[in-house]
Formats: structure tokens, C-alpha cells, sequence
């Protein structure tokens, strides 16, 4: 079978399960297989016995909703790349404009102090040490499957990274902090039938779930943020897309500067805010 029909089934095989990008996996994991770059793949691929039983079995989990990066064991994000599997939250572009606002702030820092809150994968942590090296960054995870994947992620990079609830991380670190920084999980209880099967059947609860609003892990981020942080310091975290207004307002009462920003789809996806 030439490359080209191969594709054009595994497409039709991804798009008949509701996968939503079919081709696009469908090119990303045959690269995976063969190592020929996306682009080249009609011209150059030439798909041994072997590559192709281990592609079709890739489509066939890809079909089963299995998440893209569980299959490639990698997730690009910013300018690195985090491996993910099994037990960790698998990091979204969505989540890039909040570690950018965070290096951003940091660049006119002198050895500013950064606190990751609900790390999973380390994904914003390993962002922020590799674009702003200057930085003392501390994270925290929870559940210990994606401690071990943060672990993986950020060896050798300095990052001070502990297991453990954030509710209590880093006492010692009260009112010295200048940055916090958190994607916690914000999706309502009731909300399991709007969830894509990849993340409510894959990504851990931990990293999901937060009561029947979605804000309970927020609300608890708040009070830890103002523990955390430095009179000046400042507070990001991402939320729904739905939580444009109900987010933010659960910093309102004691912070200042308190704002929602936009992802690149137009839709309210983090709240920043200023400890007077």
C-alpha cells in the first residue's frame, strides 16, 4: 500500500471515531513511526512490514480515543518538549499564553522567585527556566503518577519540585514570592458528558475535577497566592472558558490589577492579579 493511500485510510479510520483532527494524527503518528518529517512523508516515506504494524496499531488506539501524545510519548509545548503518558495531564496550547504572561513578568526581575502550583507534567515550570534562566522556580504536584512525570521532566533543571497539596507547599516561602503561577483543574462535576473521552478517560481526575462550579481548586489557589506572594506580586491561573467572569471574581476582594485574558480563540481562558 503506498503512502499516500495509507494515510487516507488511517484518516478515514480516525474520522470515523470522532477523533478530531484525522489526518493531522494520522501524519503525526506515521512520522512518529518511520522518523521522515511530516512534510516529506508523500515523498520520501517508505513503510516497512514492521512500521506498518506498529502504525496500524497506533491508529487503532488513536481510534479508541487514546490521546495523541500518550502514542508519541511527547507533548510540544512553547519551545520544549514534556513527555506524557498514562497518569498525567497532557499540557494544551491553551496553557502556553500563561506561561508566556508569566515569563514575560519576569523578565524585568532581578532573581525573581516563581511558584508553580498544581504542576503535572512541569510543563510551565520547564518553560519558565528554560526562557527565563534567572528564575528561582519551585513547583508542587499532588497526584503521584504526575510527580513522577514532572520528575522525568524538569531532572537537572534546578526547579526545587515537591510532592505534596498546595494548600500547604512552601511555608517557608510566605511573602517572598514574586510570581505564582497555576493551571489547576476547573471542570464542574456535572459537566462529564462535555468532556472529550481522551481527557475524561486518560488525564487524572486530580488534574480535572474541582466541585460543582469548577472553582474549588480556584479558591484555594487564591489563598495560597496571597500567602505566597510579595506586596507586588502577582498571580496567574487559567480557567474554562465559561469562567471568564466567575474566576476572576474570586480574587476581586483582596487583589488588585484583577483581569481575564483571551486565548487565541477569542474565549476567556486566565485571570492574572496584583497582592497590594
Amino acid at each position: 500500500m503506498s503512502v499516500r493511500r495509507l494515510l487516507e485510510a488511517a484518516t478515514e479510520t480516525l474520522e470515523a471515531a470522532g477523533v478530531a483532527s484525522p489526518r493531522n494524527d494520522a501524519e503525526l503518528l506515521l512520522t512518529h513511526v518511520t522518523g521522515v518529517p511530516r512534510a516529506l512523508l508523500l515523498m520520501t516515506a517508505r513503510v516497512d512490514d514492521r512500521q506498518r504494524s506498529s502504525f496500524d496499531e497506533m491508529i487503532a488506539a488513536r481510534a479508541r480515543r487514546v490521546p495523541l501524545q500518550h502514542l508519541t510519548g511527547s507533548a510540544g509545548f512553547r519551545y520544549v518538549d514534556v513527555e506524557v503518558g498514562p497518569g498525567v495531564f497532557v499540557p494544551r496550547p491553551e496553557t502556553e499564553l500563561l506561561a508566556g504572561w508569566a515569563i514575560e513578568h519576569l523578565s524585568g526581575l532581578n532573581n525573581p522567585v516563581v511558584v508553580e502550583l498544581c504542576a503535572g507534567s512541569g510543563a510551565i515550570s520547564l518553560s519558565i527556566v528554560s526562557e527565563a534562566p534567572h528564575a528561582l522556580v519551585h513547583a508542587v504536584e499532588l497526584d503521584e503518577k504526575a510527580y513522577g512525570w514532572a520528575q522525568t521532566n524538569l531532572s537537572g533543571t534546578g526547579v526545587d519540585l515537591r510532592l505534596g497539596d498546595m494548600a500547604e507547599a512552601f511555608a517557608e516561602l510566605d511573602g517572598t514570592v514574586d510570581v505564582v503561577v497555576a493551571n489547576p483543574p476547573y471542570i464542574p462535576l456535572d459537566a462529564w458528558e462535555s468532556v472529550s473521552a481522551e481527557v475524561r478517560d486518560h488525564d487524572p481526575a486530580l488534574a480535572l475535577w474541582s466541585g460543582e462550579d469548577g472553582l474549588d481548586a480556584m479558591r484555594v489557589l487564591e489563598q495560597v497566592a496571597w500567602r505566597l506572594l510579595k506586596s507586588g506580586g502577582v498571580v496567574g491561573a487559567e480557567h474554562a472558558d465559561v469562567q471568564g467572569e466567575s474566576a476572576p471574581a474570586v480574587f476581586t476582594s483582596r487583589y488588585a490589577q484583577v483581569r481575564d485574558h483571551l486565548d487565541l480563540a477569542g474565549k476567556p481562558r486566565f485571570v492574572t492579579a496584583v497582592k497590594p
